[in-house]
Parts: structure tokens; sequence; C-alpha cells
């Protein structure tokens, strides 16, 4: 039989039995072992408990950051537009006589786009012209029937006076002076028919003068041609197509200017400002800059939203009318501070903002606005010229807690 496991067997037996029967001996010998220590001892325990030591302070990780003057924009998601674009119909009846333009192809201002079949327009203008000479031919023979009608006028006024003074002389009868009236109250009337043809010869004219332009603009209307210089979006009327009045030709846009089109909300109209420049992302990756030309005064009814317009040169006409754009507005410049985007975090109420060290490194909680993304991190603003940011552990402390802050470099 082995000795040494019957020794530690009673001594454990022993140990037990002091921890169980013998407990208030134990804690009052070692009470008294307590009270044998040295005084620096007991000073240095008195201090633990009155200044919290630096392993009992959460770490954090905290960045000193000022405040920078940024340019504001407004970001729209928008469109391309063509700065002009128009579908040529025709004013008249007929069938096309000229060949087709095809679609795609260049066109300048005033060139021919359709023809169509003059018929009987042309006999219409010489018939027109026609009766503007026979009407032009009345007019002498009226105003000599006026100068005739005028000298029986003064014929007549002679002999009047002439029987008036004879007749107060007693060399003539009264039948005489009234004769003399009635010849003058005919003269008189003479004239007025001759003014009154004169009158009508001129209607005459006038009137053939409105059948002569109208013949002629009918003749004009034959012809459609291109209102501006641009390209054809779509085919021109097919030979031998009848058009009516209103059948389109021909559609036409302009694109040496382009449009960049966008809506912008309520709440940053105010930033916006015609002639404020502006540039746009399409795409295609491709970028364009411009100023903005257009800015509505009236919301859409049902976004209150209001239309913005940016032009933009394309005179290699790369860009295409319908495509889709990324547009960026310059607005006024902010104050803000550069943060990586993992530095945010909510309050218990959901607010937006990051949390700070502030006198005494106690960590605070202050709301921001987030003003802009971009690849070195977010900006944000509403928070003083300078502060300290944590950037990591904000997610474990909270408001009044102190922390052990370890700073790193500011961005930007």
């Amino acid at each position: 039989m082995k000795i040494i496991p019957v020794i530690t067997a009673l001594l454990v037996l022993a140990g037990l039995y002091m921890v169980v029967f013998e407990r208030e001996m134990l804690v009052g010998f070692a009470q008294s072992t307590a009270a044998e220590d040295t005084p620096l001892a007991a000073d240095m325990e008195t201090q633990d408990e009155a200044t919290p030591s630096d392993e009992s302070l959460v770490g954090v990780v905290a960045m000193h950051s000022v405040a920078q003057t940024i340019d504001s924009a407004v970001i729209l998601r928008g469109r391309t537009e063509a700065a002009r674009q128009v579908t040529v119909a025709s004013e008249t009846s007929g069938l096309v006589i000229s060949e087709p333009r095809r679609k795609g192809a260049s066109i300048v201002e005033g060139e021919m786009l359709c023809r169509l079949d003059p018929g009987t327009r042309e006999a219409s203008l010489a018939e027109a012209r026609a009766r503007l000479a026979e009407a032009e031919g009345r007019v002498p023979e009226a105003e000599a029937g006026v100068i005739e009608a005028s000298a029986r006028v003064r014929e007549a006024e002679i002999n009047l006076n002439a029987a008036q003074r004879l007749s107060e002389d007693g060399f003539a009868s009264e039948t005489r002076l009234v004769s003399a009236e009635a010849a003058m109250e005919a003269a008189t009337a003479g004239v007025q028919r001759a003014n009154s043809a004169v009158a009508s010869a001129q209607a005459g004219i006038e009137s053939a003068q409105a059948a002569v332009a109208s013949a002629a603009r009918e003749i004009d209307k034959l012809t459609i041609t291109a209102p501006f210089s641009g390209l054809l979006e779509t085919d021109t009327a097919e030979l031998g197509a009848l058009m009516q009045p209103g059948t389109p030709c021909a559609t036409i846009i302009q694109l040496n200017e382009i449009k960049l089109v966008g809506f912008v909300p309520e709440t940053d109209v105010s930033k916006v400002n015609v002639g404020a420049t502006a540039g746009a992302r399409l795409t295609s990756g491709e970028q364009v800059q411009g100023r903005v030309t257009f800015l509505s005064r009236s919301a859409d009814e049902l976004t209150r939203t209001f239309r913005v317009e940016v032009t933009v040169d394309n005179d290699d006409l790369a860009i295409s009318d319908g495509q889709t754009a990324e547009i960026l507005i310059a607005s006024d410049g902010r104050t803000a501070h550069l943060i990586a985007q993992s530095s945010l975090t909510l309050d218990d109420e959901g607010v937006l903002g990051v949390r700070t060290v502030s006198d005494g490194n106690i960590a605070q909680f202050m709301p921001v606005t987030l003003l802009r993304d971009t690849a070195e991190g977010v900006w944000v603003t509403d928070l003083p010229e300078t502060v300290d940011i944590i950037t990591i552990g904000q997610e474990f402390v909270v408001d009044g807690v102190q922390v052990a802050p370890t700073f790193t470099e500011v961005k930007g």
C-alpha cells in the first residue's frame, strides 16, 4: 500500500474540516494577516479606490477634424433632350412627286423635304393675274368719268349762277332758274357716281391682288422645306403618297446643342440659379459641362418638382436624344467635415450623427446632415468648426461615458 495517496487524502479531509467547521477561525486569521501589511500598500489601495485606472475606461480611436469650405451641388437624375424637334406637315393636298430622303440625313435650313404635284394651281394663278390686269384697266376709265362729271358740275354751276342773276334783274323766268338748279343737282350726282366707280375699281384691284396672292401661296405650299438645320429623325414622305393638310412629311431634330433635363425637389430649388455651372455623367461614361438656361417657376402638380434645363454644346453630335444622365448643378459653397462613412451612427431615436470626444474625454452624440458621398469619404455639416470625432468604437459608448481616446491624422 502506497503512503502518499493516503497522506493526500488526509490533508484534503483536514482542509474541508477547517473550511466547514472552523470557518470563523480562518477568517479571523486572514484579517490579522492583512492588518500587518505595510502602510504603502494601504495608501495604494486608497488611491485606486479614489481614481479609476485606465483599464476601466473604454478605449476608442478618434481624429481631430477641422471644417473645410466645399462647393455644394444639387444632384439630379435626368435625360438628354434635343434642343429643337419638329414634325413638318403638309398645308395642302396633293401627290408627292419628290424622291424621299432617308432618316439620319443631315439637312440645312430651307432645304426641300417634300414636293407636291401642282395640279391646276398654276392655271388658277394665271386666271387670278388676268383678273387683276382687268381690274387695273378699269381704274383709268373710272377716273376719266370722275373728270367728266366734275366738268359737268362746273358747267352746271356757271349756268345756275347766270340764271340766278338774270332772275334777280327780271330778265329770266323762274322756270329757267329751276332748270339750272336741277342740272346742278344732276351734275353733282354724276360726280358721286363717278367716285363710286373709282372706288369699285380699286376694290376690284384689291380683290384680284388677294386672289393672286392666294394662288401664289397655294403653289408655295407645294414645296415643304426644313425650318432649321438638323438631322432627319424619320424618312420623308414616299414618292406617290397622297398628302392632306396636317399629314407629316418628316421629323427634324437639332442636336448641335442639347439640353439636359431634370426635376429639382422643393427642398433644393432655392439652391439652383439660372446661369449656374452644371455637369453631367452619361450612361456611356462621358462627362459633359454646360450652364443652367431654364428653371421652372411652377411646380409639377403630381411630383411637386421643378423642371430645370442645362444647355450643352454638342457640335460633334456625340450625344443623342433621350440618354439617361446624372446631373450635378453647382450651388453656393458650405463648410463641412470629411469623415469615413463608417464613423456615422444612429442614436436611440434613429437620428444620423457621429459620436465625439468632448471636454474631459466624455463621449457625446452630435447629429449631422449628409452633403455628399465621395470616394474619399462623406462630407457632413452641422458640426462645430473643430471637433474630435470617434472613428472606431463609437458603437460601444453612449453619451456621458468617459473614454480613453487614441487620435489619428485627419482626412482631407
